[in-house]
């Protein structure tokens, strides 16, 4: 009888597949080149590619070329080193339950087709970026060498510091949609750099935090695994705080931005202090990760917004 139930399982399960095979392959795809993550990115790329046609006076119709080759290869560069830390990361991802599921794990994707598709998709991308400014190419390449070969391959299993490491790659994105406009310094993507990269770390703690069974199970450094969750705490209220001077820099948006943007920082450094005084720090940690998500997307947003033209 338990061969028969079996059996019909199996085919059921057959069934299924045949029926439907072009969700599992999508779902897989999205999990290797982890699709969050590059749609996050390309909001700050395209943040700073747009401020600096608003600084530079340039029409985004006149460069619709550069616009989309700086998008697709920042998302292809971005989806490589995805990629390749999926293929590096196979042995500890099991231990994890958000990322046993990835396909490097469960066996849908060789290695081989990994690390092929991983190189290929960062090549490409970085050729792209190529198209546009020579100094977008290496902030691309940098960004990518970051995260794999810093981050992934040197500092993840070692630090507790790998975040700050990792977080040179999130703030790459900026300077990458600038640059491809505009190559020489200026203080406002140097300003959307600094916030990429202190924002990075209170977002990645308090996931730490979420997570930090999995962590200890696979043997990742994370600070709450090593210190614990209140040296943890004041870590990431540390850096909050570190981005309350920042809307200043930004000045040249409009006091419409840098008021919006201090709440933003106020709201967030108060929920941070909270965190002090609540018995459920899983709870704050959950609530400061939320709140990071909407903090990015909204600032980056606004930036974009005060300078439409209907504004100006």
């Amino acid at each position: 009888m338990d061969n028969v139930e079996t059996s019909s399982s199996q085919l059921i399960k057959k069934d299924a597949v045949i029926e439907d095979p072009k969700p599992t392959l999508i779902a897989d795809l999205k999990a290797l080149i982890k699709v969050g993550i590059i749609n996050s990115n390309l909001i700050t790329a395209f943040a700073g590619f747009w401020l600096a046609l608003y600084f530079t006076g340039a029409s985004i119709t006149a460069m619709w070329d550069i616009f989309l080759l700086t998008m697709g290869g920042t998302a292809l560069v971005i989806a490589g080193g995805c990629i390749l830390n999926n293929w590096y990361d196979v042995d500890i991802d099991p231990q994890m339950s958000r990322t046993k599921g990835r396909p490097t794990v469960t066996g849908n994707f060789s290695l081989h087709t990994v690390l092929a598709m991983g190189l290929s998709t960062t090549i490409i991308g970085l050729i792209m970026l190529l198209f546009t400014t020579v100094e977008a190419a290496a902030l691309g390449l940098f960004g990518w060498f970051a995260y794999v070969v810093l981050y992934t391959m040197w500092a993840k299993r070692r630090y507790t510091l790998n975040t700050v490491i990792g977080s040179f790659s999130g703030a790459m994105p900026p300077l990458i949609g600038w640059a491809a406009v505009d190559p020489s310094l200026h203080v406002v993507p140097v300003t959307l750099f600094l916030i990429m990269f202190i924002w990075q770390t209170p977002h990645f703690l308090a996931l730490a935090m979420k997570k930090v069974e999995d962590y200890r199970a696979a043997g990742v450094p994370m600070l709450p695994v090593v210190y614990g969750f209140e040296f943890t705490k004041r870590q990431i209220v540390v850096y909050i705080a570190c981005l309350m001077p920042l809307p200043f820099l930004l000045s040249s948006l409009g006091t419409v931005f840098v008021v919006i943007a201090t709440l933003l920082n106020l709201g967030w450094l108060i929920i941070g202090l909270r965190g002090f005084f609540m018995k459920d720090a899983l709870k704050w940690a959950n609530i400061i990760f939320i709140y990071s998500l909407n903090y990015l997307t909204i600032m980056f947003l606004m930036m974009i917004i005060v300078t439409l033209p209907i504004f100006n």
